[in-house]
């Protein structure tokens, strides 16, 4: 079997005989229902592999799709003039790069179907060729767009952002005078920008990213995980020496998770497993692939705390249509991929966010931790490693000197010794969690954390429960007391598993663990 890893060019991966994942029945359903449309996915979901099936579609290239699903559905197969711009590749941070790729991608339209040499702007010119194209094949034109957002996010929150969004929005605003030209518009990206930005001046696409009827546009299902990759489950499960159910497990807990609607359709990132079942190993593909520069200065520039955004329910609009941008993280987060839906309350509309699955969780609250501890990123993660086999081990009393070394090997910096006595408070449950969620990433069937005021979390091993509650400046009994009056170990009481519950009290002056007390 052979993997399209790195290849989005939907003819090749026909013609060369990859895999293909059958999307085109959801194709020709949306072909059919409409005329311009945004879809939002995270970054390495399969967009670019959409719009170039899509081309090749309007292309009329019947032969590419024999054997697929649409070769049912569609009986014309006419042929369209296509307009296909990718902003993927590019260094739009860099002075006019966004008006030289626009200029050859509107001058290489003009030297095929014709120039106006009394226009000058882009918008008029990019109208004209759109009008020339459609008189001269006698038929409507199709403009895909790959990643419209990129050069904005190559400059967010810096002095090129707002030029950006306006020479995009002289570009985006041609469709609205040429609509009588187009037969089909699809604008494809990671984050959703407010529209009165960069949206206005045309025809409002319609925005499919949170539609059921899309869901499984981009990503692999768990149908189509049993449909098409049995193999290389079995010889991965071959490989680790597990059976087949268990290393669907394993797989599923890994890369699935991704949920893009209420409809709670279970999607797999398709960048990492198909590179788990390519290499037979299963690694942190997807995040190892690179961290956007966007999402480090967003995080650097927010105030905003991962724990206080995770694991919480929200009205759509706080972050899928509200303005992305550094001021409000939420929204790219989500669109990021960063934070999926985990739940949808139906009677109050609402919709609970948290982590997809363990690869980005893991990923993310590296780079978190990094960037809100100081150490470096090998240190983090080998020190957690540790800590996991500690825990997995019961030895509690190798943990809590682990824990004190490590949080005294912190740099100064990273406190600010100025802050209030609340603010203080909060930054150390704030160290908590993120060493503690980390640990759960490493050692845990099952994650807790549970928020009362306090850094309170459960963490869960085959043979123990782990019980934390922590205290600045109190006392490990006060800790241990509100394990028990909060009713935390509750659920556990006819859990075979040994229950241990653990104050923890941080010292605001030696800035490492004063009293570590059991029961």
């Amino acid at each position: 079997m052979k993997y399209p890893i790195g290849i989005q060019t939907f003819s090749q991966i026909r013609e060369d005989g990859y895999v293909y994942v059958d999307k085109t029945d959801l194709i020709h359903q949306l072909v059919s229902r409409g005329k311009i449309y945004f879809f939002s996915r995270p970054r390495r979901f399969g967009k670019s592999l959409m719009l170039s099936t899509l081309e090749a579609y309007y292309e009329g290239r019947k032969e590419l799709f024999e054997g697929l699903a649409i070769a049912g559905l569609e009986k014309d197969w006419l042929q369209y003039p296509v307009f296909h711009i990718d902003f993927n590749g590019d260094n739009f941070a860099k002075e006019g790069v966004l008006e030289d790729k626009i200029e050859g991608f509107i001058a290489q339209g003009e030297r095929r179907y014709g120039k106006d040499p009394d226009l000058l702007t882009m918008g008029d010119r990019f109208e004209a060729v759109l009008k020339h194209a459609s008189e001269k094949t006698g038929r409507r034109a199709v403009v895909l767009v790959d990643e419209y957002d990129k050069p904005i996010l190559d400059v967010l929150d810096t002095p090129m952002e707002e030029k950006n969004r306006d020479t995009l929005k002289a570009f985006y605003s041609t469709f609205k005078g040429a609509d009588k030209y187009l037969q089909f518009v699809m604008l494809t990206g990671v984050t959703k920008f407010s529209q009165v930005s960069v949206f206005s001046g045309f025809n409002q696409p319609k925005d499919i990213s949170m539609d059921p009827r899309y869901e499984a546009l981009c990503g692999i299902t768990k149908e189509e995980i049993e449909q098409y990759f049995h193999e290389p489950i079995s010889e991965l499960a071959e490989k680790e020496e597990n059976t087949y159910q268990e290393m669907k497990e394993y797989l599923r807990n890994q890369y699935d998770g991704y949920h893009f609607s209420e409809s709670m359709l279970d999607i797999y990132n398709p960048f990492s497993i198909l590179n788990a079942f390519d290499s037979l190993q299963i690694r942190d593909y997807w995040f190892a692939s690179g961290t956007p520069t966007y999402l480090v200065r967003l995080l650097q520039h927010s105030n905003e705390q991962i724990n206080e955004l995770a694991g919480k329910y929200y009205d759509a609009s706080l972050f899928a249509d509200y303005k992305a941008d550094v001021e409000q993280p939420l929204p790219m987060i989500y669109q990021s991929g960063y934070l999926t839906i985990k739940g949808y309350d139906k009677r109050r509309n609402r919709y609970l966010l948290d982590f997809p699955n363990n690869e980005v969780r893991k990923g993310f609250l590296s780079v978190i931790a990094s960037n809100y501890l100081k150490p470096r990123h090998h240190e983090i993660t080998s020190w957690v490693a540790d800590a996991a086999i500690m825990l997995e081990d019961g030895n509690t009393t190798e943990l809590r000197d682990s824990f004190t070394a490590f949080l005294s090997s912190i740099p100064y910096d990273s406190h600010d010794s100025t802050k209030s006595p609340e603010l203080t408070e909060k930054h150390f449950q704030y160290t908590f969690y993120l060493i503690l969620r980390l640990i759960g990433v490493y050692c845990l069937r099952i994650e807790q954390t549970q928020s009362h005021g306090r850094v309170d979390c459960i963490l869960e091993t085959p043979q123990y429960v782990y019980i934390f509650e922590f205290k600045l400046d109190g006392s490990a009994d006060e800790a241990l007391q509100q394990i028990e009056e909060k009713g935390y170990d509750k659920p556990y009481l006819t859990d075979k598993r040994k229950i241990v519950r653990i104050g923890v009290v941080f010292s605001s002056q030696t800035r490492t663990v004063s009293e570590w007390r059991e029961r």
